[in-house]
C-alpha cells in the first residue's frame, strides 16, 4: 500500500527503520518520529507553518560559526540543555549541582598559576575567587583540572570580540588544586546579561515577549582523577535575573553571596586601592568516570 493517510503513515515510516543496527540509535529515531508526527497531528500545522520551521533552522545553522554555534544557544532557551543535564544528573548523593555548558566554552585553557589575575587589561570591579575541591566527604582533591571563564564588565566573552584571533584570550584560564585541594584566581566581578539577539534565537525570544537576561555568573568546569566531571556555574547572589533566567540554569546551591571588602591587600598579598570583592565557594565531586562535552567550537 503506497496511500498513506496521516495515522498509518508513522508507522510506515517507523517500520523504514526497523534494520537500524544500533539499537539506541533506532530508539531514538523512532521516538523522534513518533513525537514529529504527533507535534504535526495535534497542531494540525500548515505548510507556511512547517516551511517557517525549516527555515529557522536554516537560519539557526547558518549563524554558527568557529567561535558562535547558535544550536547550542537554541537548545539553552529551548530548556532542552537542563533537561538533558537534569535526566543525567538524577542523583548527585551531596556532589555539588550541575548546570549548562553554555555556547561560550572553547576548550582547554592555559594552565594558570593560583592567584594570577585572568583579568588583565579588562576594566571592572576587582573580584577574588578562592575555592577548594573535596571529595563527598570532604577529603581534599590535589591535582584536580579547573577551566573557569566568565564574560566582562560589559556582558560580552572574549571569544565574541574581533580581536580574539589576534589578541587570544581573557577572563579565562585553567587551574591545578594544591595538596589540599585549593585554588584561587583575580578577576574583576562579573555582571548580568543578555544572550546574543542578533541572531535567529534573539528572533524568537523577541516574537515570544521573553527577555534575553542572564544573572551574573562563573564557568567551572572540574575535572579530577576517578570522579565524575562537574560542569557548573556560580552564580551571584542579589542579582535581578536569579529567578528569571533566560535559560534556566539557576539553581539555590549554585548562589554565592560576594562580600565586599576593603583591606588594601587580596588575600594573595597583591595590594589593591579601595573596594574589592570576595567570591568563595567549595566543590565536591562525585565518583565514578565520564566524558567531558567536546566543545563545538575552535579551540583555543
Amino acid at each position: 500500500m503506497a496511500n498513506f493517510n496521516e495515522h498509518d503513515l508513522t508507522e510506515e515510516v517507523l517500520r523504514s527503520f526497523a534494520n537500524t543496527p544500533n539499537k539506541r540509535l533506532k530508539f531514538i529515531i523512532e521516538e523522534t518520529v513518533k513525537s514529529l508526527h504527533d507535534l504535526v497531528r495535534r497542531t494540525e500545522l500548515t505548510f507556511e507553518e512547517w516551511n517557517r520551521a525549516i527555515e529557522f533552522l536554516t537560519r539557526t545553522g547558518q549563524t554558527c560559526t568557529p567561535l558562535r554555534q547558535e544550536f547550542i544557544l537554541l537548545s539553552d532557551v529551548l530548556g532542552v540543555s537542563m533537561l538533558v543535564d537534569a535526566v543525567n544528573h538524577r542523583e548527585r548523593e551531596g556532589a555539588t549541582e550541575t548546570t549548562v555548558l553554555g555556547p561560550f566554552y572553547v576548550g582547554e585553557h592555559r594552565v594558570t598559576p593560583h592567584g594570577a589575575n585572568i583579568s588583565e587589561g579588562i576594566d571592572g570591579e576587582v573580584m577574588f575567587v578562592q575555592s577548594r575541591v573535596t571529595d563527598l566527604a570532604g577529603k581534599p582533591l590535589a591535582g584536580a583540572e579547573i577551566d573557569v571563564w566568565h564574560a566582562d564588565d560589559d556582558g560580552f566573552y572574549d571569544s565574541q570580540k574581533a580581536d580574539y584571533a589576534a589578541h587570544g584570550p581573557s577572563l579565562r584560564a585553567r587551574f591545578v588544586t594544591d595538596a589540599d585541594g585549593r585554588f584561587s584566581f583575580r578577576t574583576i566581578l562579573p555582571c548580568s546579561y543578555p544572550i546574543p539577539t542578533d541572531g535567529p534565537v534573539g528572533d524568537l525570544i523577541t516574537a515570544t515577549q521573553r527577555h534575553p537576561m542572564r544573572p551574573a555568573h562563573v564557568h567551572f568546569l572540574v575535572k579530577a582523577e576517578g570522579y565524575e566531571p562537574l560542569i557548573t556555574h556560580v552564580f551571584l547572589d542579589g542579582d535581578e535575573y536569579l529567578r528569571s533566567d533566560v535559560v534556566f540554569g539557576v539553581k539555590d546551591e549554585l548562589i554565592a553571596r560576594v562580600e565586599p571588602r576593603s583591606e588594601p591587600a587580596l588575600p594573595n598579598g597583591e595590594r589593591v586601592s579601595g573596594r574589592w570583592h570576595l567570591m568563595t565557594y567549595d566543590f565536591q565531586m562525585k565518583p565514578g568516570a565520564g566524558l567531558v562535552p567536546k566543545p563545538m567550537m575552535a579551540a583555543e
